[in-house]
C-alpha cells in the first residue's frame, strides 16, 4: 500500500493486504519519503560556550537541514579542518585552537556556508623577546628604548628587571632611558604574566660606550729627580671600549711611548719638559700633561 503526497512526500505501508482476527494488534512496517533537497540552513556551535582555558576540551558542532543527510566541512580562518564529520573536538585546547570557525554544509543538490563563530582561549604568556633600539651601538647620552613583547591572552602586563636585582626597574611593555648613562649598563630582562601565569625573556646586555674621561696623570718619583736615575710616568682613565695611551713631549712630533705607563731609564737634564698622555677610544680621546724637572746631580 502506498500513499504519495505533491512534492515527493510520501508512505509505503507492506504487506499490501493485513488478514488479522478482530480485536488483535497488528503492527504495520512504513517507509516514509522526503522529497530531495539543498541545505536549508547551516550553522555550528561551540562547547562550553564561553572563552576556553587552554587545556581544556573543545568541542564545535555542524548542523543542516537537508536532504540526503549532508556532509561537513569544517574551517578555521579559512583553512580546512576536517570533513564529513558533524563534531570536531579538541582534546586538550591551545592558543592555536583561538581562531573564527565556520562550518560547509553539502549534499548532490547543494551546499550553504554557516555564519563564522569566533572561539577564544585563554592562555598564559609565551616566551617574551626582548628588542632593543637603536640597535646598533648605545653611547652615553643617547636615547635607548627595550621593547618586550610575548603572546598571551588576556594580554600581558610587563614588569623590568636589571641584573639579579629582585626591585623592578620598569612596568611598562617598554623601558625608555632618555638620556642612558654608562652605570646602567648591564642584563635586562622582563616578566610577562596575566592571571594565568608569567614567563621571564632571556637576557638582553646593554653595554654602553663613552669617550675617555680626563685622564689623571702620575710620575714616581714625584719629585727630586736627579739625572741618572728612573722615572715612570703613569695615565689612567675610564672608557668603553678601552682606551688607546700614547706619550708625547711638548714641542716633538712623534710619540715617545705607548701604553698607561712610560718609563724613562738613566734620565737627563734634557729629558725636563712637559709630557702629555693622549687617550683615545673610536668614540673620542682627551689629553693630560704633567712636567718633568731632571735635577742635575752633583760632580
Amino acid at each position: 500500500m502506498a500513499v504519495c503526497g505533491q512534492g515527493g512526500w510520501g508512505v509505503t505501508c507492506s504487506p499490501s493486504q493485513i488478514c488479522a482476527l478482530k480485536g488483535s494488534t497488528v503492527k504495520i512496517s512504513c517507509n516514509y519519503s522526503y522529497p530531495p533537497n539543498p541545505p536549508k540552513y547551516s550553522s555550528v556551535s561551540v562547547s562550553p560556550s564561553g572563552p576556553v582555558e587552554e587545556g581544556k576540551p573543545l568541542f564545535l558542532t555542524c548542523s543542516s537541514d537537508a536532504n540526503p543527510a549532508p556532509a561537513y566541512t569544517l574551517y578555521k580562518d579559512s583553512k580546512l579542518l576536517s570533513w564529513s564529520k558533524d563534531v570536531y573536538s579538541v582534546p586538550s585546547s591551545t592558543s592555536k585552537d583561538r581562531g573564527n570557525y565556520l562550518c560547509l554544509s553539502e549534499n548532490h543538490y547543494g551546499q550553504l556556508k554557516s555564519s563564522s563563530i569566533f572561539v577564544d582561549v585563554f592562555y598564559g604568556p609565551k616566551l617574551p623577546s626582548v628588542s632593543v633600539s637603536p640597535s646598533g651601538d648605545i653611547v652615553e647620552g643617547s636615547s635607548v628604548t627595550l621593547t618586550c613583547s610575548s603572546d598571551a591572552n588576556p594580554a600581558a602586563n610587563y614588569t623590568w628587571y636589571k641584573e639579579s636585582d629582585h626591585r623592578p626597574v620598569g612596568v611598562n611593555r617598554q623601558l625608555i632611558f632618555s638620556s642612558i648613562k654608562r652605570s646602567e649598563s648591564g642584563l635586562y630582562v622582563c616578566k610577562a604574566f596575566n592571571y594565568r601565569g608569567g614567563n621571564v625573556s632571556d637576557g638582553v646586555k646593554i653595554d654602553v660606550i663613552y669617550a675617555p674621561d680626563l685622564p689623571s696623570v702620575l710620575m714616581s718619583p714625584s719629585d727630586g729627580i736627579m739625572e741618572g736615575s728612573s722615572v715612570t710616568l703613569t695615565c689612567s682613565s675610564d672608557a668603553n671600549p678601552a682606551a688607546k695611551y700614547t706619550w708625547y713631549k711638548q714641542g716633538e712630533n712623534s710619540s715617545k711611548a705607548s701604553g698607561e705607563n712610560f718609563t724613562i731609564n738613566n734620565i737627563k737634564h734634557d729629558h725636563s719638559g712637559n709630557y702629555y698622555c693622549r687617550v683615545e677610544n673610536r668614540i673620542g680621546h682627551k689629553n693630560a700633561t704633567l712636567q718633568v724637572a731632571v735635577v742635575a746631580g752633583q760632580k
